[in-house]
């Protein structure tokens, strides 16, 4: 089977062409060689994907004769990737969800007010004329004609 379908087939990539995609940028590689979409993926072989900055590996134990379901993905690969890059994953998504959840929309009033009081619209009130603003005064200024 080809490597792009195979990865497609045990639900790593959305798509066939996503997958295709992924190998043609060079996140795919089998041993330490990077491979093309039409390379044979055979059993044993040891797969290295880099994604979302993380690098996976997988060994391949079975070739599923097409697209399987999610419960049936450990009948056909070994995930033999680091803990540690789990780890690195989520500390990301900890990073990210630093103040609200995904999908709660855009800030409240009260949230508006403590972002205006946190940033700060001192200039408006300390400088009300741009001739002070830019330290310019009224009475040096000479006319030409």
């Amino acid at each position: 089977m080809r490597i792009d379908k195979f990865l497609w087939s045990i639900r790593f990539y959305k798509t066939r062409s996503i997958a295709a995609e992924e190998i043609k940028k060079n996140r795919v590689s089998i041993g330490t060689s990077a491979v093309k979409s039409s390379k044979e993926v055979k059993e044993g072989d040891t797969i290295k994907i880099r994604k979302n900055q993380i690098d996976y590996k997988i060994k391949v134990i079975q070739i599923p004769k097409s697209r399987i379901g999610a419960k049936l993905v450990s009948l056909h690969i070994k995930d033999i990737t680091d803990k540690d890059q789990y780890e690195l994953l989520k500390l990301r998504k900890m990073s990210q969800d630093y103040y609200r959840n995904k999908g709660e929309g855009r800030p409240t009033k009260k949230d508006r007010r403590e972002m205006d009081d946190y940033v700060g619209n001192d200039v408006d009130s300390d400088f009300t004329d741009w001739d002070d603003f830019f330290g310019e005064t009224g009475g040096d200024e000479e006319n030409e004609d």
